[in-house]
Formats: structure tokens, C-alpha cells, sequence
């Protein structure tokens, strides 16, 4: 019989027979450095730490944890670039009703996008008159976009489209924020 109370069957976490890890009113660790994510009935939850702490910056390349469906959730702008390091790049994306990425291919790096609200139409081809792939996406979908694919996705909902882009290696210089499509487009080689 599988015993919970074991330290060398840890059960749900590693640090589970370390009761200031579970005490409610204890928001930090055992070491008093920072907050821990198990944290059970407490005065603020977890999720709610970010959206009050987190500015919506470029944090790279330095180490960073983040929760990232309320952060992107959060994010008001066409781009923001959350993490920039040297081979990969983290942005935030919000897509107005109606609206498009904007037709684009990468020659050099691979492209994932996860939404986390909304919906839209993914489309891709090896060319950009010639877009034979095309797939509805709501919230919880993921997107590989592979090197040299031409691609968009349309926003076909009724209220924005949130979601986040990884780019390996990176597509936008550090910091890079975009209020708008336009202001994107404006900074933007295709």
C-alpha cells in the first residue's frame, strides 16, 4: 500500500512534510524568498499574484517564470514581447474582432502559437497565393508553424483573440511593442 505520508514517496509535491509550505497564511516558502505556487486557501490566489505584480515587458534574457494564460489574457496590445533571449523569443498577441496577423512567411525559424481565448482560421502554404492548409482554432489550441510556411490566422469571433507566439530563434528585436496592427506593419519587413 502506497504510504502519502512517506518523504521518500512525495505526494503531491516534493515539499509536501514541510508544513510552512501548506500553512494559509504563510504566503512564503521555507526559506522566506518566494511565493510558492501549492499554496491552499489562501487570502490571494496564486493566479491573482501575477496580474498584480506582472508588468507586461521584455524580461530576457534573465531567468523568468510567469503565469502565462493571465498574462496573455492581460495583454491589450497587437505585440508585446514578453521574453527575448538568444534562441528563442516569447510575445504576447491580441487580435481585434475582424482582424489579422497579417500574411507572413519566416524563411529562418519555426513558430508556435498557443490561443488562450477567442477564435480564428490558421491558414498556411508554401506560397502566398496558395494557402492550401487551413484549420479553425479557439481557446486551448496550439499552432506549429514551420520555417518557410506563409501564414496568417484571422480573428473570426466576436470579441479579441488572446494568444501567445514562441519564436525560435527570435523574429523581433528585444522589447518590441506594438500597440496596433499598423504600428506593426510599420516596423515589419516581410
Amino acid at each position: 500500500m502506497y504510504n502519502m505520508y512517506n518523504i521518500y514517496k512525495p505526494y503531491p509535491c516534493p515539499n509536501y512534510h514541510n508544513p510552512s509550505m501548506y500553512n494559509p497564511y504563510n504566503m512564503y516558502n521555507a526559506y522566506g524568498a518566494y511565493p510558492y505556487p501549492y499554496w491552499v486557501n489562501t487570502p490571494m490566489y496564486y493566479s491573482d499574484y501575477w496580474k498584480q505584480f506582472t508588468k507586461l515587458k521584455d524580461y530576457g534574457p534573465e531567468p523568468f517564470v510567469v503565469n502565462i494564460e493571465e498574462v496573455t489574457k492581460q495583454n491589450n496590445t497587437f505585440r508585446t514581447a514578453l521574453w527575448t533571449g538568444c534562441h528563442l523569443q516569447l510575445t504576447l498577441m491580441s487580435i481585434n474582432v475582424g482582424e489579422d496577423i497579417g500574411l507572413e512567411v519566416h524563411p529562418h525559424l519555426d513558430q508556435f502559437i498557443r490561443i488562450e481565448e477567442g477564435q480564428g482560421l490558421v491558414m498556411m502554404g508554401d506560397r502566398k497565393d496558395n494557402l492550401y492548409f487551413q484549420a479553425k482554432v479557439c481557446d486551448d489550441f496550439a499552432v506549429i508553424i514551420p520555417a518557410g510556411k506563409w501564414h496568417n490566422l484571422i480573428n473570426t469571433g466576436y470579441k479579441p483573440l488572446k494568444l501567445y507566439s514562441i519564436y525560435a530563434p527570435p523574429e523581433h528585436p528585444h522589447g518590441t511593442v506594438h500597440e496596433t496592427k499598423e504600428d506593426a506593419e510599420e516596423h515589419h519587413e516581410y
